[in-house]
Protein backbone atom coordinates (compact mmCIF):
# COMPACT_ATOMS: atom_id res chain seq x y z
CA UNK A 1 0.00 0.00 0.00
CA UNK A 2 2.92 2.33 0.71
CA UNK A 3 4.06 1.97 -2.92
CA UNK A 4 0.56 2.92 -4.10
CA UNK A 5 0.59 6.16 -2.15
CA UNK A 6 4.07 6.99 -3.42
CA UNK A 7 2.83 6.46 -6.98
CA UNK A 8 -0.24 8.63 -6.48
CA UNK A 9 1.92 11.36 -4.96
CA UNK A 10 4.30 11.26 -7.92
CA UNK A 11 7.29 10.44 -5.70
CA UNK A 12 10.26 9.16 -7.70
CA UNK A 13 11.24 5.52 -7.26
CA UNK A 14 14.66 3.83 -7.44
CA UNK A 15 14.89 4.68 -11.16
CA UNK A 16 14.65 8.38 -10.42
CA UNK A 17 11.25 8.66 -12.10
CA UNK A 18 7.69 8.69 -10.81
CA UNK A 19 4.12 8.91 -12.06
CA UNK A 20 4.67 12.55 -13.07
CA UNK A 21 7.62 11.72 -15.33
CA UNK A 22 7.13 11.75 -19.10
CA UNK A 23 8.47 9.40 -21.75
CA UNK A 24 10.32 12.27 -23.38
CA UNK A 25 12.00 13.13 -20.08
CA UNK A 26 13.30 9.58 -19.73
CA UNK A 27 14.57 9.53 -23.31
CA UNK A 28 16.21 12.93 -22.94
CA UNK A 29 17.98 11.93 -19.72
CA UNK A 30 19.27 8.72 -21.30
CA UNK A 31 20.16 10.22 -24.69
CA UNK A 32 23.83 9.34 -24.39
CA UNK A 33 23.00 5.75 -23.39
CA UNK A 34 20.35 4.89 -25.98
CA UNK A 35 21.60 4.84 -29.59
CA UNK A 36 19.17 5.67 -32.42
CA UNK A 37 18.29 3.33 -35.29
CA UNK A 38 17.21 0.48 -33.01
CA UNK A 39 14.10 -1.66 -33.50
CA UNK A 40 11.49 -1.75 -30.74
CA UNK A 41 8.31 -3.80 -30.47
CA UNK A 42 5.69 -2.17 -28.24
CA UNK A 43 2.44 -3.95 -27.39
CA UNK A 44 -0.56 -1.89 -26.37
CA UNK A 45 0.76 1.13 -28.27
CA UNK A 46 -2.66 2.43 -29.33
CA UNK A 47 -3.36 4.24 -26.04
CA UNK A 48 -1.89 5.48 -22.78
CA UNK A 49 1.68 4.61 -21.84
CA UNK A 50 2.14 2.63 -25.04
CA UNK A 51 1.41 5.59 -27.32
CA UNK A 52 3.74 7.91 -25.41
CA UNK A 53 6.49 5.30 -25.42
CA UNK A 54 6.15 4.76 -29.17
CA UNK A 55 6.11 8.51 -29.83
CA UNK A 56 9.18 9.22 -27.71
CA UNK A 57 11.22 6.34 -29.14
CA UNK A 58 10.25 7.22 -32.72
CA UNK A 59 11.35 10.79 -32.04
CA UNK A 60 14.68 9.32 -30.95
CA UNK A 61 15.00 7.67 -34.37
CA UNK A 62 13.97 4.12 -33.55
CA UNK A 63 11.97 1.82 -35.81
CA UNK A 64 8.68 1.05 -34.03
CA UNK A 65 6.71 -2.18 -34.49
CA UNK A 66 3.16 -2.13 -33.13
CA UNK A 67 1.18 -5.36 -32.71
CA UNK A 68 -2.39 -4.10 -32.30
CA UNK A 69 -5.83 -5.63 -32.08
CA UNK A 70 -7.45 -2.52 -33.57
CA UNK A 71 -5.74 -1.63 -36.86
CA UNK A 72 -7.73 1.59 -37.20
CA UNK A 73 -6.40 2.89 -33.88
CA UNK A 74 -2.89 1.73 -34.78
CA UNK A 75 -3.06 3.58 -38.09
CA UNK A 76 -4.16 6.70 -36.24
CA UNK A 77 -1.20 6.43 -33.87
CA UNK A 78 1.13 5.95 -36.83
CA UNK A 79 -0.23 9.08 -38.49
CA UNK A 80 0.19 11.18 -35.34
CA UNK A 81 3.75 9.98 -34.77
CA UNK A 82 4.79 10.59 -38.37
CA UNK A 83 3.38 14.11 -38.29
CA UNK A 84 5.72 14.85 -35.40
CA UNK A 85 8.58 12.70 -36.73
CA UNK A 86 8.23 12.53 -40.56
CA UNK A 87 11.11 10.07 -40.97
CA UNK A 88 9.77 7.64 -38.38
CA UNK A 89 9.34 4.04 -39.54
CA UNK A 90 6.22 2.52 -38.00
CA UNK A 91 5.23 -1.08 -38.79
CA UNK A 92 1.80 -2.37 -37.80
CA UNK A 93 0.59 -5.94 -37.36
CA UNK A 94 -2.91 -7.05 -36.43
CA UNK A 95 -2.44 -8.98 -33.18
CA UNK A 96 -4.68 -10.10 -30.32
CA UNK A 97 -2.50 -10.62 -27.23
CA UNK A 98 -5.09 -12.96 -25.68
CA UNK A 99 -4.81 -15.39 -28.61
CA UNK A 100 -1.91 -17.83 -28.88
CA UNK A 101 -2.57 -18.24 -32.62
CA UNK A 102 -2.50 -14.49 -33.16
CA UNK A 103 0.70 -14.00 -31.15
CA UNK A 104 2.41 -16.80 -33.06
CA UNK A 105 1.27 -15.27 -36.36
CA UNK A 106 2.71 -11.91 -35.35
CA UNK A 107 6.06 -13.39 -34.35
CA UNK A 108 6.30 -15.34 -37.61
CA UNK A 109 5.44 -12.21 -39.59
CA UNK A 110 7.96 -10.06 -37.77
CA UNK A 111 10.77 -12.61 -38.07
CA UNK A 112 10.03 -12.95 -41.80
CA UNK A 113 10.93 -9.26 -42.23
CA UNK A 114 14.54 -10.06 -41.36
CA UNK A 115 14.82 -7.06 -39.05
CA UNK A 116 16.94 -6.86 -35.90
CA UNK A 117 15.20 -6.69 -32.52
CA UNK A 118 16.71 -4.58 -29.78
CA UNK A 119 13.82 -3.76 -27.47
CA UNK A 120 10.63 -5.62 -26.53
CA UNK A 121 8.18 -3.64 -24.41
CA UNK A 122 5.38 -5.83 -23.08
CA UNK A 123 2.88 -3.11 -22.25
CA UNK A 124 -0.58 -4.24 -23.40
CA UNK A 125 -3.05 -4.91 -20.63
CA UNK A 126 -6.75 -5.04 -19.79
CA UNK A 127 -8.84 -4.68 -16.65
CA UNK A 128 -12.38 -5.95 -16.29
CA UNK A 129 -14.78 -6.86 -13.50
CA UNK A 130 -16.53 -9.32 -15.83
CA UNK A 131 -15.29 -12.91 -16.09
CA UNK A 132 -14.45 -13.67 -19.72
CA UNK A 133 -12.37 -16.33 -21.42
CA UNK A 134 -10.01 -16.16 -24.38
CA UNK A 135 -10.37 -18.37 -27.45
CA UNK A 136 -7.86 -20.67 -25.74
CA UNK A 137 -10.30 -20.96 -22.79
CA UNK A 138 -8.08 -19.01 -20.40
CA UNK A 139 -9.29 -16.23 -18.10
CA UNK A 140 -9.04 -13.12 -20.28
CA UNK A 141 -7.01 -10.83 -18.03
CA UNK A 142 -4.33 -13.44 -17.37
CA UNK A 143 -4.28 -14.46 -21.04
CA UNK A 144 -3.87 -10.88 -22.29
CA UNK A 145 -1.67 -9.32 -19.63
CA UNK A 146 0.68 -12.23 -19.03
CA UNK A 147 0.43 -15.38 -21.16
CA UNK A 148 0.37 -13.60 -24.52
CA UNK A 149 3.47 -11.64 -23.55
CA UNK A 150 5.15 -14.75 -22.17
CA UNK A 151 4.63 -16.52 -25.50
CA UNK A 152 5.77 -13.53 -27.56
CA UNK A 153 8.93 -13.17 -25.49
CA UNK A 154 9.76 -16.86 -25.83
CA UNK A 155 9.30 -16.77 -29.61
CA UNK A 156 11.41 -13.63 -30.08
CA UNK A 157 14.13 -14.22 -27.50
CA UNK A 158 16.58 -15.90 -29.88
CA UNK A 159 16.24 -13.00 -32.32
CA UNK A 160 17.06 -10.56 -29.52
CA UNK A 161 20.12 -12.57 -28.48
CA UNK A 162 21.23 -12.81 -32.12
CA UNK A 163 20.83 -9.05 -32.58
CA UNK A 164 22.84 -8.32 -29.45
CA UNK A 165 25.64 -10.63 -30.58
CA UNK A 166 25.77 -9.07 -34.06
CA UNK A 167 25.60 -5.43 -32.97
CA UNK A 168 27.30 -5.49 -29.59
CA UNK A 169 24.30 -3.61 -28.16
CA UNK A 170 22.52 -5.31 -25.28
CA UNK A 171 18.81 -5.83 -25.83
CA UNK A 172 16.07 -4.92 -23.39
CA UNK A 173 12.91 -6.78 -22.41
CA UNK A 174 10.60 -4.50 -20.44
CA UNK A 175 7.47 -5.84 -18.75
CA UNK A 176 5.03 -3.14 -17.66
CA UNK A 177 3.66 -3.92 -14.25
CA UNK A 178 1.87 -2.05 -11.47
CA UNK A 179 2.23 -1.37 -7.76
CA UNK A 180 -1.02 -3.29 -7.43
CA UNK A 181 1.01 -6.49 -7.80
CA UNK A 182 1.90 -6.06 -4.12
CA UNK A 183 -1.72 -6.64 -3.17
CA UNK A 184 -1.30 -10.35 -3.94
CA UNK A 185 -0.28 -12.29 -0.85
CA UNK A 186 1.66 -15.54 -0.99
CA UNK A 187 -1.37 -17.64 -0.06
CA UNK A 188 -3.74 -15.73 -2.36
CA UNK A 189 -2.18 -16.48 -5.77
CA UNK A 190 -4.82 -18.92 -7.00
CA UNK A 191 -6.08 -18.89 -10.56
CA UNK A 192 -8.85 -21.37 -9.80
CA UNK A 193 -10.60 -18.79 -7.62
CA UNK A 194 -11.09 -16.62 -10.69
CA UNK A 195 -12.92 -19.20 -12.78
CA UNK A 196 -16.36 -18.80 -11.23
CA UNK A 197 -18.49 -15.72 -11.98
CA UNK A 198 -19.64 -15.84 -8.36
CA UNK A 199 -16.10 -15.53 -6.98
CA UNK A 200 -14.55 -13.44 -9.75
CA UNK A 201 -12.71 -10.31 -8.66
CA UNK A 202 -11.33 -8.20 -11.50
CA UNK A 203 -8.90 -6.39 -9.22
CA UNK A 204 -7.46 -9.67 -7.98
CA UNK A 205 -7.18 -10.96 -11.55
CA UNK A 206 -5.36 -7.80 -12.64
CA UNK A 207 -2.98 -7.80 -9.67
CA UNK A 208 -2.12 -11.46 -10.22
CA UNK A 209 -1.37 -10.82 -13.89
CA UNK A 210 0.93 -7.94 -12.95
CA UNK A 211 2.74 -10.07 -10.38
CA UNK A 212 3.18 -12.73 -13.06
CA UNK A 213 4.78 -10.09 -15.33
CA UNK A 214 7.36 -9.32 -12.65
CA UNK A 215 8.13 -12.96 -11.86
CA UNK A 216 8.46 -13.66 -15.59
CA UNK A 217 11.02 -10.93 -16.27
CA UNK A 218 13.00 -11.85 -13.14
CA UNK A 219 13.28 -15.43 -14.39
CA UNK A 220 14.32 -14.27 -17.88
CA UNK A 221 17.03 -12.12 -16.30
CA UNK A 222 18.26 -15.11 -14.30
CA UNK A 223 18.37 -17.38 -17.34
CA UNK A 224 20.11 -14.84 -19.57
CA UNK A 225 22.65 -14.06 -16.89
CA UNK A 226 23.67 -17.70 -16.95
CA UNK A 227 23.39 -18.16 -20.72
CA UNK A 228 24.93 -14.90 -21.96
CA UNK A 229 27.34 -14.09 -19.14
CA UNK A 230 29.00 -17.35 -18.01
Amino acid sequence: MKETWRYLAGIAGPSGYGSNSTAEQVIQDSACLVPPHLTAIITGATSGIGVETARALAKKGMRIVIPARDLTKAAGVKEVIQKESPNAEIIIFETDMSSFVSVKRFCSGFLALGLPLNILINNAGIYSQKLEFSEDKIEMTFATNYLGHYLMTELLLEKMIETAEQTGIQGRIINLSSVIHSWVKRDAFCLQKMLSPKNYDGTRAYSQSKLANILHVKEIARQLRVKCHP
